[in-house]
């Protein structure tokens, strides 16, 4: 079974609030078997505008990254992200 990443872009206005947002979903992320990869303020951005923050998180599937994404726990702490910064984020199969 292939496995399923989250790949966010993350430029980020309110650093409380968005601290906040990381406490919020850190849990959640290992409660759905999320491993973070990479997680890099200054990624080295070769084409296309700067964003900001860059983190890639590696589930045991597209499924498993999925319900992570849709559970009621990240919800909650994507409503205060979505306050504190403008997000870039996908969901991928690997191959």
């Amino acid at each position: 079974m292939s496995k399923g990443y989250l790949v966010a872009h993350i430029s980020v206005h309110d650093k409380e609030g968005f601290q906040k947002f990381v406490e919020m979903a850190t849990p959640v992320i290992g409660d759905y078997g999320g491993k973070v990869l990479a997680r890099e303020p200054a990624p080295d951005v070769r084409e296309g505008k700067a964003l900001g923050l860059c983190i890639v998180i590696e589930f045991e599937s597209i499924d498993q990254a999925r319900s992570f994404y849709e559970s009621e726990q990240y919800t909650a702490a994507r409503i205060v992200r979505e306050t504190a910064s403008d997000t870039h984020l996908v969901l991928i199969e690997g191959s």
